[in-house]
């Protein structure tokens, strides 16, 4: 859900059906309608425009080794030139799911899912290296998904 655009700040309704959806995507309109003091037709418009907006993303969030993707990495890129460039032609890769630009060690953070190591090796191989301006790359395998969460609230 990426965006550079400046959105208003949320009022406390707005961030209480955010908390509320984070909690529990599935919850219906008319339980967050309860919790904060709307109708469900007053939600379904608000979470309606807060999702138009970019503001939030309803999705649901998979175990990738549950279907069948068991090799999960971090993907650190030294970039030459425009980062920003290099890091709009990563993210149309389909099977990187993160991708950020970075002021550390790196240029840029990519996390791919793939199904084995050949598959990996393909990803840096054929799709990553040959976008001009990556320099180099370091993968870190993830070993086990310790924690992942989406539910941090708003502020």
């Amino acid at each position: 859900m990426p965006s550079s655009k400046k959105h208003p700040p949320l009022d406390d309704v707005a961030k209480t059906i955010i908390e509320l959806l984070q909690e529990d995507g599935r919850r219906s309109y008319s339980d967050i309608g309860r919790e904060v003091g709307l109708s469900e037709a007053a939600v379904r418009q608000r979470v309606q425009r807060l999702t138009e907006s970019g503001v939030m993303q309803i999705v649901a969030v998979t175990d990738p080794m549950q279907l069948g993707f068991p090799r999960q990495a971090m993907i650190g890129i030294r970039v030459s030139g425009d980062t920003r460039v290099v890091a709009e032609a990563i993210a149309e890769i389909p099977a990187i799911d993160y991708v950020v630009i970075t002021v550390g060690s790196f240029d840029i953070l990519a996390e791919v899912v793939c199904e084995d190591d050949e598959d990996l090796l393909a990803m840096i191989n054929d799709h990553i290296r040959p976008i001009d301006g990556v320099l180099s790359t370091e993968t870190f395998i993830y070993a086990k998904l310790q924690k992942q969460l989406y539910n941090w609230g708003t502020r």
